[in-house]
């Protein structure tokens, strides 16, 4: 995925999204819904724009909150400013330019009186030695990859609880690895100590870790990816696309290099093949779940935001919209879901990250690709409103089936009914062409319903579960107890393993 590439070849770009990749069909019926679903997500989570500067750019590619409560950004241009006033009720915030001269800011956090910047050539750290409130020391944490192409882009994590940093570097020109160590993830420690950490990249757009802890990123629909995808991160651990196979023999702590995938199977076979092969964790169905998946960020905020705490919240770049997801571990794997949350953003999404007060604060540009949003760059936040909407709050797996709670109970006359709920199973090709086709299309038998006592959530059994599967649930016949209907309907669930019992899942509850 190209975000930035020039405005003048953006007819091109496209053109060649359509003949290169898989465009999933959507009815007219959805299209309509999803821009009806809009304007009921404003009554619960408006969004408010914040001004910025007249004549002044800013395409945030990173957030960071500092301290004192005040708001770092990172830009497309390279430049930090410091936004003082980002959560007062009708903003007006003061902005001032902490720096400039850096390169693509895709990761940013602060540190021990620093801010550390993820761009696209190295990691850095950058100070204010002298007290006047511009950056006048920029150091070189790590440098430990190459950068020679505009689309090698380098993603940053925050600072994990031993204060290391992960890089998602991207390919060269989106498909090859040119540059050293492109479609590796690196690890920074503290000391600036860099090893390579996993393989398999191809176009990231964000990486960090969830509730659990444990480290996640996010890749692009493309060669070797059917659709985007969250995908979670261990030492050694290979994601997918081979080209960065070349650069194991400079990386021996990765270990042996893995098999060679075979172009036109399934990751669910491919994992018995290619002992390092991570399964997707959660996918997203092309387009109607997201097109271009950049930052994510969780939300932690003790109720601020509502009833989704320790969720995932994820930007997405062309369909400039805000999705949720939740992460489980089954038998050691990571899997779980996906959500709609919020459209009608005014950009492409690149960065997403929680206020001290609690808000969602997103950003991004509309440069260089087809986006859904009118304009061309743009902060604005999501806030709660204190209105409770009816929501699936979260899908978690069960051991013939799947358990759904809900943000305020069921009406149990129409909860109870088999009929109620819809489950749909199809599953995508692992090959080396761009994009792909939902295939093995099935709709599963319901066996049974349990709704808990008080309503809250809702145990479906269905005939066939398998690995490898993402299963939609519709859920558009369900009202609440005072006769509402669902804000979203839709849940899509990625399986990678099938618990034995209970106990065999870890998940965010």
């Amino acid at each position: 995925m190209n975000y930035f590439q020039s405005s003048s070849s953006m007819i091109i770009v496209a053109l060649l999204t359509i003949g290169f990749s898989y465009v999933h069909s959507v009815s007219a019926e959805e299209v309509g819904e999803r821009w009806g679903t809009e304007e009921r997500e404003r009554a619960y989570y408006p969004i408010v724009n914040i001004p910025l500067p007249k004549e002044t750019v800013i395409e945030a590619g990173a957030f960071a909150t500092l301290p004192d409560g005040r708001v770092a950004v990172g830009t497309r241009h390279g430049e930090i400013y410091i936004i003082d006033g980002i959560d007062d009720e009708k903003p007006n915030p003061r902005f001032h330019r902490f720096a400039s001269g850096l390169d693509e800011i895709f990761g940013l956090s602060w540190k021990d009186q620093s801010l550390l910047v993820t761009q696209s050539c190295e990691l850095t750290r950058v100070s204010d030695s002298d007290g006047d409130r511009i950056a006048d020391r920029f150091e070189t944490i790590s440098d430990a990859w190459g950068y020679a192409n505009y689309h090698e882009y380098a993603f940053g994590s925050k600072p994990d609880s031993a204060g290391n940093l992960f890089i998602a570097l991207g390919l060269s020109e989106s498909y090859h690895s040119y540059a050293l160590n492109r479609g590796f993830i690196m690890k920074v420690a503290p000391d600036g100590a860099t090893t390579a950490f996993a393989s398999g990249l191809r176009s990231p757009g964000g990486i960090g870790h969830d509730e659990h802890g444990a480290l996640f990123y996010i890749e692009s629909q493309g060669p070797w990816n059917c659709s985007c995808s969250l995908k979670a991160v261990t030492k050694g651990s290979f994601h997918g696309h081979p080209a960065s196979f070349p650069w194991y023999k400079t990386a021996p702590e990765l270990g042996p290099v893995p098999v060679m995938p075979t172009s036109g199977t399934r990751v669910v076979t491919e994992r018995q093949r290619v002992a390092q092969l991570a399964p997707y964790a959660v996918i997203f169905p092309y387009i109607r779940m997201g097109r271009s998946i950049t930052a994510f960020t969780v939300n932690q905020t003790r109720g601020k935001f509502g009833p989704f705490e320790n969720q995932l919240f994820l930007g997405d770049y062309t369909q400039s919209i805000v999705m949720r997801a939740t992460t489980e571990q089954v038998k050691g794997v990571w899997q779980g879901a996906c959500y709609p949350f919020r459209e009608g953003l005014s950009t492409g999404i690149l960065s997403v990250e929680f206020t001290p007060q609690g808000k969602l604060l997103t950003g991004g540009t509309n440069r260089g690709w087809p986006v859904r949003g009118i304009k061309p760059f743009a902060l604005e936040r999501i806030e709660w409103n204190g209105k409770m909407p009816f929501e699936i709050e979260r899908v978690t797996i069960e051991p013939e089936g799947f358990k759904l709670t809900f943000t305020k109970p069921l009406s149990q006359e129409v909860g109870q009914l088999p009929e109620s709920y819809k489950v749909f199973g199809f599953t995508h090709p692992y090959h080396a062409g761009y994009g792909g086709p939902e295939i093995e299309k099935h709709q599963p038998m319901m066996q049974s319903v349990e709704i808990s006592p008080d309503g809250s959530s809702a145990k479906i059994k269905i005939d066939r579960l398998q690995p490898g599967f993402v299963y939609e649930l519709d859920c558009s016949r369900l009202r609440s107890i005072d006769d509402e209907s669902l804000l979203h309907h839709h849940a899509f669930y990625t399986v990678n393993e099938i618990p034995d019992k209970v106990g065999d899942v870890v998940n965010g509850k």
